[in-house]
């Protein structure tokens, strides 16, 4: 007996979206629970909060070539300007992971 082809790219699919997370570890997680409200799922920063506090396109390049992994993980931990500071939220091994995932934004 095979499988319909629809019912194999669902099943794909579904597999790929549960695991996703666990191939970055905890960063999408912590990004989903986090940061997406103001930077959005995708990382644009289209958001109503994103909007107001004109937070970076994660996806763009040159944006993502604008800070070092570093200072990434210390607006994170610390915070900066609007954003507020994530130390008593987030593990540094977490902001790491989280830095990481960033990376995955960039086109």
């Amino acid at each position: 007996m095979t499988i319909n082809w629809k019912l194999q790219a669902f099943i794909l699919s579904a597999s790929l979206w549960i695991a996703a997370p666990a191939a970055f570890g905890g960063g999408a997680e912590v990004y989903a629970k986090n940061c997406a409200s103001c930077h959005g799922k995708d990382g644009k920063g289209e958001t109503v909060m994103g909007k107001k506090a004109k937070v970076k396109d994660y996806t763009d390049a040159k944006v993502q070539a604008s800070f070092t992994d570093a200072e990434a993980l210390k607006m994170i931990l610390e915070g900066k300007e609007k954003m507020k500071a994530y130390k008593d939220k987030v593990t540094e091994a977490e902001a790491k992971e989280l830095v990481a995932y960033i990376r995955t934004f960039k086109k």
